[in-house]
């Protein structure tokens, strides 16, 4: 035990040492935590003997054999472009862009334990929200949002049991860090005065758990679900104010939001046509009607043309999110494995809670993979392309310089390697 709690002191450390780097994907949920789990597109909750299974669904750590410890690094490059009506009430004209190519990584870190014949413990660090997006600051995007960014990690521990042959059952807790900067140009009330722009930054941690079960029906078939809970972020944060109304050295301040990641319910189906083939099917439910709004104070107030501004409340009112995803597993021999996958991600987005923070649409996916195996190793490596439907959205009037949006063009390409290694 004491060599254990040596390992697991020792991730803790390398997990908050890897927060910083932690960096989301165009959009808001992520699913690429491994490049298997890339590979077959995130329907990947009953792999044999990987260490990644803690994200994807704890129930299957107890598919390890003896020790595992496993890393990953995920590649995201999203692009798009974007048109806007002007809102000449704001000073905004017709405009038509394109988003600044930020690329992102999403690493991952895993460890798995078996303790006895019916125990095992995990613990995980990977990324199960994120955000990047980066537009000109001289647009009319950019009185929205001309970068934000949300670097996600979750730290997770997990305890799973095989209850009997069929049933086998996990518990888990987490601790969510999320860093948020937020910038964006203030209307300055001229033409002839150029844009004031804010900056927001913050950090917070948070409690959550989670709890998972799978059923085989057979050696064939096999059902399960996983859980997650809601995380409430209450987050403080500092704000720099430069342009016209902020005078000549600028303006500094306080500020405070509210942010909740909502929780999500994962069921699984899991099919073995032979020793060689198999597949997933996946089903994601998450609770988007948590993000109901945006809402930032800021003390001391903000000048702007209009007058002091001590709060920045935008409605979002989103709908319940819905994932589908097939994934598809083959070994080619002894030690090469293909993989592939195609997910589904319909847009919970309303036209009047669009923004260019994340300004994406349905998303399809599209990826393949390749694994190479052995008693003490594993290499694996996977390719995606996210293709990302439309979206429009309205100005909110008040400090939006275009009265509505139009995003389209937009993909993400993705690229994901892991290694795993036994003991």
């Amino acid at each position: 035990m004491k060599g254990m709690k040596k390992k697991v002191l020792a991730f803790a450390a390398a997990a908050v040492l890897m927060a910083p780097q932690m960096v989301g994907a165009e959009g808001f949920a992520i699913y690429e935590w491994s490049a298997e789990g890339m590979g077959m597109a995130g329907a990947r909750m009953f792999a044999e003997n990987d260490a990644a299974n803690l994200a994807y669904n704890p129930a299957s750590i107890t598919k390890v054999k003896g020790e595992a410890f496993k890393v990953s690094a995920t590649y995201l490059s999203p692009h798009g472009k974007y048109d806007t009506k002007g809102n000449p009430a704001l000073g905004g004209q017709d405009e038509s862009g394109h988003n600044r190519v930020h690329p992102a990584w999403a690493p991952g870190m895993y460890y798995v334990k078996q303790i006895n014949d019916k125990e095992w413990f995990g613990m995980g660090t990977w990324s199960r929200f994120g955000m990047v997006s980066q537009f000109e600051r001289n647009t009319s995007a950019a009185s929205n949002s001309f970068s934000a960014k949300m670097n996600g990690i979750t730290l997770g521990a997990n305890y799973a049991r095989k209850m009997d042959k069929k049933w086998t059952a996990s518990l888990g807790a987490e601790i969510n860090y999320v860093g948020l900067q937020l910038d964006k140009n203030l209307w300055s009330g001229s033409m002839e005065i150029p844009a004031n722009a804010i900056h927001m930054e913050g950090e917070t941690y948070a409690l959550g758990w989670n709890a998972a079960a799978n059923y085989a029906f057979d050696e064939k078939n096999e059902v399960g679900v996983v859980y997650r809970s809601a995380i409430n972020h209450s987050m403080d944060a500092d704000y720099d104010y430069h342009g016209y109304f902020a005078g000549p050295n600028g303006a500094y301040g306080d500020a405070y939001a509210c942010v909740t990641l909502p929780e999500s319910i994962t069921l699984g189906y899991n099919h073995k046509f032979d020793d060689k083939t198999r597949v997933e099917l996946n089903y994601t439910w998450t609770r988007w009607e948590r993000y109901d709004a945006l809402n930032i104070s800021v003390n001391p107030p903000i000048n702007t043309p209009l007058g002091p501004v001590d709060a920045m409340n935008v409605d979002k009112d989103w709908t319940n999110g819905k994932r589908f995803a097939i994934g598809l597993e083959h070994k080619f021999s002894d030690k090469y494995s293909g993989l592939l996958g195609y997910a589904f991600d319909h847009s919970n987005i309303p036209y009047d809670g669009g923004d260019f923070m994340i300004p994406t649409g349905t998303r399809t996916t599209y990826s393949v993979g390749a694994q190479y195996h052995d008693k003490k190793q594993t290499l694996a490596f996977s390719i995606g392309f996210m293709n990302v439907g439309s979206l429009d959205f309205k100005g909110n009037g008040k400090t939006d310089t275009f009265a509505s949006a139009h995003t389209r063009d937009s993909y993400t390409k993705m690229a994901s390697i892991s290694y795993q290694r036994n003991f």
